[in-house]
């Protein structure tokens, strides 16, 4: 015998193990079998649900007659345990009654319909989701979409509608991209039944997209929507934006730009005058301190009217060494709006004077001593010092003869006007977009971005005029002029000037002079 089983009573029988799961009710009560439960009859239920259910059931009626058999019979029927001394007598003196004996039978039906009846998953409704991301430096917009929850394909839908109005590729750093998410009204799953976020809970397939929008111009807006067949369509809306007269008025210092800016000119209306000017002004030599301008331009409004775009530069005056440029903006019957002056005579020339903007003239046209080779050395164009990057324009139309490497030039273009006129550009950084041998440019049109590349100690554009091959000063040249208004053109012309001068009178009271440095010192001294 085993010296284990010595004083430990006669062996208990050991009841077989039946396969039994536990079972969650609607209501939250989770059913699990006991751990052994005595074989019942055959004619009972058969399962450990149903024994489960009627101890629960004799429970009830133990307790309910409980007060009516008084408190002693109901500490006998109830020990605590099973060696606890009850009235003086020993639990295991009295056999435990048999409680599942005096039950009535419960029908079969009742329980099976009991724990079968099921409760559907409730259908979830649809949740909106409204995100705002702001594009950076090194995004795409299928990477955004993915990264917020949006499948790969639903995505890749979005992008190609999107292509038939806006090209992905013209996204720009700071673009805010709304999207609109919504959760898919089927039932949750228990390990996505949480937050419902998305980006929170890493539920990258729980929403569709819906739609999204963004303003790529603060007069236009783009927007991708879901159709009713699940497709994508894109759509664009503009923004209904109201021209108003504005206008400045300065006294020059040191430089045109300096002084527009610092009487609020939008950026875009001083690079209009700039250019319309540079047909007949170097602003390297002929601005001098005392100078003066005065340009109407149109600010578009929205219906609160806060100026949100900058809109046409309708008349630009500048008065230097006391003689007044005035020019007018006119659109003739050709359709291609231009500035005039006041006799009807387009200022546009075969080339620009300048072909940068806000460059600094840091060598002239002539023999000088070389500031690399270090001796003196014939000079044959104009050096314009400038920042890295800073775009430079076609002087006029023509085709490009010329975009590649050139020995000490560095990156080089050459451009063919006409049979007589070609300019050159040298030291660039890059080449625009486009921009090869053999293709057509229009004058103003960026070509090239300023670099130091070739024989150079800095970032600047080299710019050369070349009259039958052989280079010539830019800044003494006498170019031919552009169209002259005739007949109807010339009488529009002419009703238009006037317009434009009373719009003039009109905001003068407005306009206060842009005060200079110097003057700023002179009345801080009075």
């Amino acid at each position: 015998m085993d010296s284990s089983s010595v004083g430990a009573g006669p062996a208990r029988p050991r009841v077989p193990e039946r396969p039994f799961r536990s079972i969650r009710i609607p209501w939250g009560l989770t059913i699990r079998p006991p751990l052994h439960s005595k074989p019942p009859h055959r004619a009972r239920l058969r399962t450990g649900l149903a024994a489960t259910a009627i101890g629960l059931a004799g429970g009830v009626l133990l307790l309910g007659l409980a007060p009516l058999s008084g408190a002693p019979e109901a500490a006998r029927l109830l020990p605590s345990h099973p060696h606890q001394a009850i009235d003086g007598e020993r639990a295991d003196a009295t056999p435990a009654r048999d409680l599942e004996a005096d039950l009535p039978a419960l029908p079969q039906v009742m329980l099976v319909s009991a724990f079968n009846t099921e409760q559907a998953p409730a259908r979830r409704e649809p949740e909106t989701l409204q995100l705002t991301l702001e594009v950076a430096r090194g995004d795409t917009l299928m990477g955004l979409l993915t990264e917020a929850g949006v499948t790969a394909g639903e995505a890749h839908q979005a992008i190609e509608s999107l292509r038939q109005v806006f090209s992905p590729r013209d996204l720009r750093p700071g673009f805010e991209i709304r999207l609109s998410l919504e959760s898919s009204p089927e039932p949750e799953e228990p390990e996505t039944a949480g937050g419902g976020n998305p980006i929170a809970d890493g539920m990258q397939e729980a929403f569709r997209l819906v739609g999204l929008s963004f303003a790529p111009d603060v007069d236009r807006d783009v927007e991708v929507a879901r159709a009713e067949d699940a497709s994508f369509f894109a759509r664009t809306t503009e923004k209904a934006l109201q021209p108003v007269d504005a206008g400045a008025v300065g006294v020059i210092d040191s430089s045109l730009y300096e002084a527009a800016v610092e009487a609020q000119v939008p950026n875009a209306t001083l690079l209009e005058a700039i250019k319309a000017l540079s047909f007949d002004v170097d602003f390297q030599r002929d601005i001098q301190a005392g100078d003066s301008f005065e340009m109407l331009y149109e600010n578009l409004v929205d219906e609160n009217g806060r100026p949100l775009k900058a809109g046409a530069l309708m008349y630009v005056e500048l008065v230097t060494k006391g003689k007044p440029i005035r020019l007018y903006r006119f659109t003739p019957s050709s359709g291609f709006p231009d500035y005039f002056d006041e006799k009807g005579r387009s200022v546009r020339k075969t080339l620009m004077r300048t072909p940068i903007d806000g460059a600094r003239l840091s060598s002239g046209f002539g023999l000088r001593r070389h500031p690399i080779l270090g001796y003196n050395k014939m000079h044959k164009g104009l050096d314009f010092a400038a920042a890295r990057g800073t775009p430079i324009y076609a002087a006029g139309n023509g085709t490009v003869e010329v975009a590649g490497r050139n020995g000490g030039y560095g990156n080089y273009i050459r451009i063919r006007h006409n049979s007589e006129y070609k300019t050159a550009y040298a030291h660039l950084h890059k080449f625009a977009k486009g921009v090869h041998s053999g293709s057509r440019v229009r004058q103003g049109e960026v070509i090239g971005y300023v670099g130091t590349t070739g024989r150079s100690t800095g970032p600047h554009l080299h710019y050369e005029v070349l009259q039958n091959n052989k280079q010539v000063n830019p800044a003494s040249i006498k170019l031919p002029a552009g169209e002259t208004l005739k007949g109807k053109d010339l009488e529009a012309f002419a009703a238009l000037r006037e317009r434009i001068d009373r719009r003039r009178a009109m905001i003068a009271p407005n306009l206060q002079v842009a005060a200079t440095p110097d003057k700023q010192a002179d009345e801080a001294r009075q």
